[in-house]
């Protein structure tokens, strides 16, 4: 009898899916009665998604499910009627249809209660196969609204099993197209569901934390995650957790918290400690101590988190993870003590006193297996860091750094040797001769007259900027000018840019003037420019009103008169 009637109920479920989408294509024609029609698709869809969840049962379909079903089809028979007679306008009077529209809806939420009760009292059972086929690519909206609708009440009325499946095949969608996540977000009761299911089993727990996620990583819904109250599940899954739960956790609370606003929630919550504690502890995965980096980072913008941060020498615990082997710890580690010190002389003073420069400089070295984004983001942070005072200038001058940056600008891929160059420019600004000094006699000149014709503009700027500085120094002028071709090079690139930007912007060279002009301070130098074949290229420079150019061509002219006057003296 049950086979039999198993049979017989699958036809009737297939129709009663059919009637339903067919029906809610239909409402979308209707004009009139909109508040209520859409009151009616929603109920429909809920009657949808339901329904759907049985389509599949590869078991005999209990009798009081086949009859609720069928006293459904006859609903959806009456609603069709009611729909045809509204698109025609063909009813008698408004407040009759809307009474009847009335009658139908409250149907329809009866029906959706009988399945309820139906579906709790157990039956769908743990063996029950979520086979629900996933709309293409070019599905439209309803499509997908009916397939996050049956997804959601398999997470509703599932077992465990069941409901881990769903929250797969969700995690899925919306890793595959955004307007899966879209639709989760329109949905009501769906986010509210993930957020329970965040304190449930390990398995669903897992998938919900990957929901979670992905919803996070849209700027525009982020504000609703933090209106269902997510933080604090977020936080518990940090402290007991699986290893997957925990890292998707600390990714989506490194998302929530580019916010600052959301800080104080984190730390309200125990996240602060949470955080230290997997920072600490050194047992967890690079993943998951990383993203927790990126957390800190994000709430170390709020100065009293911060200071908690110092108090608990949480400084000298970054510094360690400096020297991680894993690249993703390295980096984030460094870019959180960066943006804690940058700014606060407490915590850079124990940067130094612990060796943080001297952990920095050895992930510079060219021969540290360091990545060349973690080379970057150390020469970031000595750009930073090690520039405020003499003592933080002498750390790093005395961990053999000059020899990994000279070695890095020449050497290094594109951005790592432009982060070397910003790290020289800095350098070369400092009013201090003794290190201009030092840096010219170990070669600095000439790995910056290489840059003077490089691609990008900022580079050219910078470079130019830090060979003016080291030329500053006297000593380090003269060696300059013991290689002829270092003159006869920058005379050639003005030579260039004043043909390039004829009937343009001086572009930048008056920085190149600069540097002549530097120069110029030595007569040698003078004698090398007003003999050379540019100058004319200088002399019209001037003549487009070239300030700099000016000066320049005053100074030589002077040297010229001079000269003139030697001679016949000394005829």
């Amino acid at each position: 009898m049950g086979e039999e009637s198993g049979e017989k109920s699958r036809p009737v479920i297939e129709r009663a899916i059919e009637s339903i989408s067919s029906l809610i294509s239909l409402s979308h024609s209707i004009k009139s009665f909109s508040v209520k029609w859409q009151l009616i698709r929603n109920k429909l869809d809920e009657l949808y998604s339901r329904i759907s969840a049985v389509e599949n049962l590869d078991s005999d379909v209990d009798p009081s499910l086949s009859s609720l079903v069928k006293a459904i089809l006859c609903s959806l028979k009456e609603c069709h009627c009611l729909a045809s007679r509204c698109l025609n306008v063909s009813y008698s009077g408004k407040l009759l249809m809307q009474s009847d529209l009335d009658v139908i809806s409250g149907k329809f939420d009866r029906h959706v209660r009988n399945l309820s009760l139906i579906y709790s009292a157990g039956i769908l059972s743990h063996g029950f196969a979520i086979v629900v086929s996933k709309p293409s690519c070019r599905a439209c909206r309803d499509d997908i609204r009916f397939y996050i609708r049956d997804l959601l009440t398999r997470m509703k009325i599932g077992d465990v099993e069941m409901k881990r499946q769903a929250l797969i095949k969700l995690n899925e969608s919306m890793e595959e197209d955004g307007r899966y996540t879209k639709m989760v977000i329109e949905i009501s009761d769906m986010v509210n569901m993930l957020v329970e299911f965040l304190d449930s089993e390990m398995g669903i727990q897992e998938e919900a934390c990957k929901a979670m996620l992905l919803i996070s990583g849209f700027d525009l819904y982020k504000p609703v995650l933090i209106r269902s109250c997510v933080v604090g599940p977020l936080v518990r899954v940090l402290e007991n957790g699986n290893c997957v739960g925990r890292e998707a956790s600390a990714r989506c609370l490194m998302k929530l918290t580019e916010n600052s606003e959301n800080a104080w929630s984190i730390s309200a919550h125990g996240g602060v400690a949470a955080l230290l504690k997997i920072c600490t502890c050194g047992e967890f995965s690079g993943e998951l101590i990383a993203s927790s980096c990126g957390v800190l980072r994000n709430l170390g913008g709020v100065e009293e988190i911060k200071r908690y941060m110092i108090e608990e020498d949480m400084v000298s615990t970054f510094i360690k993870l400096i020297g991680s082997k894993d690249e993703i710890v390295q980096v984030n580690s460094i870019d959180l003590l960066s943006s804690m010190c940058s700014r606060d002389e407490q915590s850079r003073e124990i940067l130094v006193r612990e060796g943080g420069i001297q952990e920095l400089v050895l992930v510079a070295d060219p021969n540290s297996l360091s990545s060349s984004k973690a080379k970057e983001m150390a020469l970031r942070a000595i750009h930073n860091l090690c520039f405020g005072s003499v003592s933080y200038l002498n750390a790093l001058m005395n961990s053999q750094f000059l020899v990994h940056l000279q070695y890095l600008l020449r050497n290094g891929e594109a951005s790592v040797q432009e982060s070397a160059l910003k790290v020289t420019y800095r350098m070369c600004s400092l009013p201090m001769e003794e290190v201009k000094r030092i840096m010219g006699d170990a070669g600095f000149m000439l790995e910056l007259v290489r840059f003077l014709d490089a691609k990008s503009l900022n580079v050219r700027e910078i470079a130019s900027e830090a060979l003016y500085g080291l030329l500053s120094v006297p000593k380090n002028r003269k060696k300059f000018l013991q290689d002829d071709g270092n003159i006869s090079y920058i005379l050639e690139l003005l030579d260039q840019e004043e043909m390039r930007n004829e009937k343009s912007d001086l572009g930048d060279t008056k920085l190149l003037i600069s540097i002549l002009m530097s120069l110029t301070r030595c007569n040698r130098a003078r004698r090398k420019i007003s003999a050379s074949g540019y100058l004319k290229s200088i002399e019209k420079l001037a003549e487009r009103k070239d300030s700099d150019a000016k000066k320049l061509v005053k100074k030589l002219s002077k040297n010229r008169f001079r000269t003139i006057l030697g001679s016949i003296w000394h005829s």
